[in-house]
């Protein structure tokens, strides 16, 4: 979950609570949000009501180690999604084209092992070891919650100089996943690596604008 999204949890936990007659503190809610943040909001709900349709816990009040017990195995399942994704656009896209997609810990991950061309070019038979450091990382960004990620992974292509100094377009990124979450992870993300900087360059503009006009 995003900072933004603490409000919307707050009260998703504060209505829980209050389905079993207990209060929210802001101890019992800053607890919470520490312990969940790495999940998605829409995971932790579910999982809430998972828990109070159980037969068997669903008349106790849920402690934060219930849902995250039910959580546990999530992060592995979305690392392995994620995995998916990647694999099959380093089949249909390619290392020569720029990528965005719709998870920015796929983003932060792909970064870590070298960048997209590399990755793209990376052994078959290797394929089973990258798998396993990409799942490992992917896990461990979901896991931290905040974290700082490329807003764009670069194709092996000429610069963005060379484009504008052409007065060419800069190529149009592939989107990967859906298109409304790729458009936010490009927004939210680092311009040239996972230090942010604090302006953008026309390139990082134009190619702002190409994902909101798909």
């Amino acid at each position: 979950m995003r900072q933004h999204e603490r409000a919307e949890f707050a009260q998703l936990i504060t209505d829980a609570l209050a389905y079993y007659r207990q209060d929210a503190s802001k101890f019992t809610l800053d607890l919470w949000w520490q312990a969940c943040q790495g999940f998605d909001l829409d995971q932790v709900s579910q999982a809430l009501t998972k828990h109070a349709m159980d037969a068997d816990r669903g008349q106790f009040s849920p402690k934060v180690a219930d849902i995250v017990r039910a959580l546990a195995g999530t992060t592995t399942d979305r690392a392995a999604l994620a995995w998916g994704k990647v694999l099959e656009a380093m089949s249909s896209v390619g290392a020569y084209t720029d990528v965005v997609f719709d998870d920015p810990a796929i983003h932060a991950a792909i970064d870590d092992m070298g960048g997209w061309p590399k990755i793209c070019r990376g052994e078959t038979k290797d394929l089973s070891y990258l798998q396993h450091r990409f799942c490992e990382a992917h896990k461990a960004y979901v896991n931290r919650g905040s974290f700082e990620y490329p807003r764009v992974m670069i194709g092996d292509r000429s610069p963005d100089s060379d484009y504008e100094r052409k007065g060419l377009p800069v190529p149009k990124p592939s989107v990967v996943g859906e298109v409304d979450r790729a458009r936010l992870v490009c927004k939210g993300g680092a311009t040239g690596g996972k230090t942010a900087i604090g302006k953008l360059s026309l390139a990082d503009m134009v190619k702002t604008q190409l994902l909101e006009n798909k």
